[in-house]
């Protein structure tokens, strides 16, 4: 089973460059041993301002961030959650245009790029924004990137996908056109986003800071 996993987080104040560098670096080593050990397949972190946001497909429901980055989770603001304090919040996946069935189906093919952006949602708009993508991936029509996968956390979007694109939908098989985007786009998706934070294109791409992959290999 792959399981694709989002998390947030938000480093404390006056960390460093230098010392989310050195961390990094060191944690790097952990990250491409999880790969090489089957533990998993895809780590992904970005970085915007003082916030990080973390893309992992793991083959195990008990990998959890701290394990791949013990050094940066030091540096770290602890978040509130139900079952007490993490440095990494889970993120809600909402909306993504296919479903990895096996490693073999999953498995890229040549390099690839690896993307990370993030959008701000109005906050009035923010169900709107859920309910209509939660019916385009049930629905499991319109076709869009292989590895695109966006979660979300309060009234923040992450968005991870690759380059070059690979395109499908979630019922490959049936060619029928999607009405859900339809729908979608009758109630003015513009106005959903909180353009001054994230720009004119709703999304804005955010710097990689660390990433690998069992095609890395």
């Amino acid at each position: 089973m792959i399981l694709r996993k989002h998390f947030r987080a938000c480093l404390k104040e006056n960390v460093s460059d230098e010392t989310k560098k050195t961390a990094v670096s060191t944690d790097a080593a952990i990250c491409r041993a999880a790969v090489a050990d089957r533990k998993c397949l895809t780590v992904a972190l970005y970085g915007h301002e003082t916030m990080l946001f973390l893309y992992v497909e793991a083959l195990s429901e008990e990998l959890m961030p701290q394990a791949l980055f013990p050094e940066l989770s030091k540096l770290l603001e602890l978040w509130p959650q139900k079952d007490g304090k993490t440095p990494w919040a889970s993120m809600y996946h909402i909306y993504y245009h296919a479903v990895p069935k096996s490693e073999q189906m999953w498995a890229r093919i040549g390099t690839k790029i690896r993307r990370g952006r993030i959008a701000y949602l109005k906050e009035e708009k923010l169900f709107s924004y859920i309910f209509y993508h939660k019916m385009i991936v049930d629905e499991g029509l319109l076709e869009g990137d292989m590895y695109q996968s966006i979660a979300l956390h309060e009234n923040i979007l992450f968005s991870y996908f690759e380059e070059p694109k690979i395109f499908t939908h979630i019922k490959s098989e049936d060619d029928r056109s999607s009405e859900a985007i339809k729908a979608w786009m009758a109630v003015d998706p513009e106005s959903h986003f909180d353009h001054e934070l994230s720009g004119e294109d709703n999304f804005l791409l955010i710097d990689e800071i660390f990433s690998t992959g069992r095609e890395d290999l």
